[in-house]
């Protein structure tokens, strides 16, 4: 699992956008996006800095907490 922080999520498009955008990354099998807690969750075996790009093409900042 991989959890990035993303800032600048404000309502639920917002989580949508960055659900579509994070589905899209090659090796993704799973994304779970918390407008709460500003945290994704992606299962698979995406490469960690594609999973920031995709974030950031649709306008939030990412940073990648976790990756195992």
């Amino acid at each position: 699992m991989i959890t990035l922080n993303v800032v600048g999520m404000t309502c639920n498009h917002c989580v949508h956008s960055v659900t579509t955008a994070l589905q899209a990354v090659a090796g993704v099998e799973n994304v779970s996006v918390n407008l709460q807690d500003g945290r994704a969750r992606v299962d698979g075996k995406a490469d960690p800095q594609a999973l920031v790009r995709a974030v950031e093409g649709e306008g939030y900042k990412a940073k990648v907490l976790e990756s195992r």
